[in-house]
C-alpha cells in the first residue's frame, strides 16, 4: 500500500506506507528572496508565495501521519535585515495569523509560536495568544512556528532558569542534568525532530533548534522554498525512510534490535 505524487512530467514518487515516517519534521524555509529576485519581483513577493508551500507541507504532514511540524519563520538574526523588509515580514505574519488560524482549527491542527514573543509589536502578541488559545485543544498535527527564535536563545533561557534555582538554594550546580536543561527548552513536551529539512541550497542549521537537532537526520535541497511542494516533501520523506538511525549504536546492533 502506498501514496503516490504525480509531477508535471508524469514521473511518480512513492512513499511506502510501511516505511519509517518521521514523527517530527523541522524546516528552514530558505530562498524566498532569491526566488522573487529570479522573477524580477520584490523580496516580499517571495515571502507571500512561500505561504503556499507552507499550506502544501502542512497538508502533506497530515496525509502521511507526521505528528509535529516546526517551521523557522523568523530568526533572532533576521532583525538585521533592512527595516522595510522586516516591517513587511511583520505584516505578512500578522495577516497569516488572521487568515490561516481558522483553517488550521477546522483541520484539527494545534498552533504554537515558539521564540521570544516580547520582541513583537503588541498587536501581533495579542494575535498569537488568540490563535494559540483557539487551537489549544486540537489533537491533530502540532504546528510550531519559530518566530524571533534562536537556538542559542533557547538554551540560554533554560540555563538561566536553572541558575536562578541555584542562586535561591533550590538546586546544586553539580546536580544539574541534561534532562533538566532539556525540560526548560521550547517544545520540551514534544519529540525532538527526526528529520531536518533546509531549502535554498545552504547546508547549515543557522542557530535553529541546535539542542533538539542533535540526532536528527539532515536533508538539504537546492529547491527554493516557494517551489517546495508536496513532491519535494515526499523526496525528503523518501530519503529519511532509507536511512539507518543509530543513536550511537553500530549498524549490526540496530539490525539485531530491529529483528528482535
Amino acid at each position: 500500500m502506498s501514496d503516490t505524487a504525480s509531477t508535471d512530467d508524469e514521473k511518480t514518487i512513492t512513499v511506502n506506507s510501511d516505511a519509517a515516517v518521521p514523527r517530527h519534521v523541522a524546516i528552514i524555509m530558505d530562498g524566498n528572496g532569491r526566488w522573487a529576485k529570479n522573477k524580477n519581483k520584490p523580496r516580499v513577493f517571495g515571502h507571500r508565495q512561500g505561504l503556499e508551500s507552507v499550506r502544501d507541507v502542512v497538508k502533506a504532514c497530515g496525509e502521511f501521519g507526521v505528528e509535529v511540524l516546526t517551521l523557522f519563520a523568523f530568526s533572532t538574526e533576521n532583525w538585521r535585515r533592512p527595516a522595510t523588509e522586516v516591517n513587511l515580514l511583520m505584516d505578512i505574519f500578522f495577516t497569516a495569523l488572521d487568515r490561516e488560524v481558522k483553517k488550521l482549527h477546522r483541520n484539527n491542527v494545534q498552533l504554537r509560536i515558539i521564540g521570544d514573543q516580547s520582541g513583537f509589536p503588541e498587536k501581533i502578541q495579542k494575535r498569537i495568544n488568540k490563535a494559540e488559545e483557539l487551537t489549544r485543544s486540537n489533537d491533530g498535527l502540532v504546528l510550531n512556528i519559530a518566530a524571533n527564535y534562536g537556538g542559542q536563545w533557547d538554551i540560554t533561557q533554560s540555563v538561566r532558569h536553572l541558575a536562578n534555582k541555584v542562586q535561591q538554594g533550590e538546586l546544586k550546580a553539580e546536580d544539574i542534568t541534561q534532562e533538566m536543561i532539556d525540560s526548560g527548552l521550547s517544545m520540551h513536551d514534544l519529540p525532538d525532530p527526526d528529520l531536518f529539512i533546509r531549502t535554498g541550497g545552504e547546508e547549515r542549521i543557522s542557530n535553529f533548534l541546535i539542542w533538539q537537532l542533535a540526532y536528527s537526520e539532515l536533508y538539504f535541497t537546492d529547491t527554493l522554498w516557494p517551489d517546495f511542494n508536496r513532491e519535494e516533501f515526499v523526496k525528503a520523506l523518501t530519503s529519511f525512510a532509507k536511512r539507518q538511525r543509530r543513536f550511537g549504536h553500530t549498524g549490526d546492533q540496530i539490525e539485531r534490535m530491529s529483528n528482535a
